[in-house]
């Protein structure tokens, strides 16, 4: 392991140097592509969710919870700064929501889902110019409505991330607490600070059932099946739920009354990221089950983990796990086609087969370009302590 502090001036050198021709992001027109196959390809509640944050990020980071301009959100954004295509898919859920149904899609299955379209939700409530219009207001409560009072718990107190019994998944801290959090940011006053309590909450609890000793979480616990592998991308679900959690308690104006908080969700995430660059392949990847080698690769989960090991590294300063993170990057600038797609992926649905060729994942598609994102805040992090 790489010592915990390294010098801003050594990371920079290492950008260019440390994996020759691959210390760099996806260019325009592969980024451009990856976006509008995304955009084409994202239809699972997860997957709209999953785009409307990598779209935030990538070309609207005023509007991303890592940039302390979001919180609150401008009221009024004219082209080009205003969300369109974000806008777009919050409007189409909330419009095509049935009256009846508190969460945003109904009869998902998933519980917990639903919920990471409802950044995108608020942002159109915030930002609508027809000030009379309470439908995406409306939506957003009663989701959360729907997590905090109607959705199953575990005797510990854990959102169930299945409607149907009580189950907790990896996936889950991506889904929920990152809106949980975002709700209560904005809603500010006690009922504020209590939704990001609670966010934080869910958090600390899913840890405690998925986590083993191996410092990575397991899949799924509880309820008629498991799934006690250290999958990739579960872990890295949870990573970057943890992380969005992090980064709106610390750019809200209550942040400071959570500083022990971040300061564990901080502990939380560098585990999971320490614990997976441990099982690296040379090429840069990581295997679909993390400490698997028999397992096959899965370049989804490492652009997510890769993603989140950059933005730690702005959020602390802290470049130890940099050169992982690069050669990931690298790896995955082999793995995005001509047309766009990022191919050796995993199934989303079985969660250990690979995607058959010709066969693409939504939300390895949102991954990259969370990637591409988090790999341009931190060049741009570099370049301004170097200057």
């Amino acid at each position: 392991m790489a010592p915990w502090f390294t010098g801003l001036t050594a990371v920079s050198a290492s950008l260019a140097n440390l994996v020759p021709g691959l210390g760099r992001g996806l260019n325009q027109t592969t980024t451009s592509k990856v976006r509008a196959n995304l955009l084409q390809a994202a239809n699972a509640s997860w997957e709209l969710g999953t785009a409307t944050e990598a779209l935030l990020e990538l070309s609207y980071p005023s509007l991303s919870v890592f940039n302390a301009s979001a919180f609150p959100p401008h009221a009024r954004l004219a082209a080009p700064a205003a969300p369109t295509d974000v806008l777009r898919i919050a409007t189409t859920v909330v419009t095509e929501k049935p009256t009846d149904s508190l969460p945003l899609l109904p009869n998902d299955g998933s519980a917990a889902d639903p919920a990471s379209i409802g950044v995108a939700v608020l942002v159109a409530n915030w930002t609508r110019t027809n000030l009379s219009d309470h439908q995406y207001a409306d939506a957003a409560s009663g989701q959360l409505q729907y997590l905090l009072d109607v959705v199953p718990r575990s005797p510990e107190g854990a959102i169930s991330h299945r409607n149907s019994e009580v189950q907790l998944w990896a996936d889950f801290v991506y889904m929920v607490p990152p809106f949980i959090a975002y709700y209560g940011s904005l809603q500010g006053g006690q009922a504020g600070m209590t939704n990001l309590q609670a966010a934080y909450d869910q958090c600390r609890l899913y840890r405690d059932a998925l986590r083993d000793d191996s410092g990575l979480w397991r899949h799924i616990t509880l309820g008629s099946f498991t799934d006690d592998s250290h999958w990739a991308t579960g872990n890295a679900w949870a990573a970057a739920g943890m992380l969005r959690v992090l980064s709106t308690m610390n750019h809200t104006s209550a942040g400071k009354q959570f500083i022990g908080q971040q300061a564990n969700l901080t502990e939380w995430i560098n585990e999971i990221l320490v614990a997976s660059w441990e099982h690296q392949n040379d090429d840069g990847s990581l295997m679909n089950v993390v400490d698997d080698s028999t397992s096959f690769v899965d370049m989804s989960a490492t652009a997510l983990l890769a993603s989140v090991t950059y933005r730690m590294a702005v959020f602390q300063k802290n470049t130890s796990l940099i050169e992982p993170a690069i050669r990931a990057l690298g790896a995955i600038t082999q793995h995005v086609d001509a047309d766009g797609w990022l191919f050796n992926t995993t199934d989303p649905i079985t969660f250990h087969t690979p995607l058959a060729p010709g066969q693409h994942s939504p939300e390895g598609q949102a991954f990259v370009l969370l990637l591409q994102s988090a790999w341009q805040a931190f060049s741009q992090f570099v370049t301004k302590k170097n200057t």
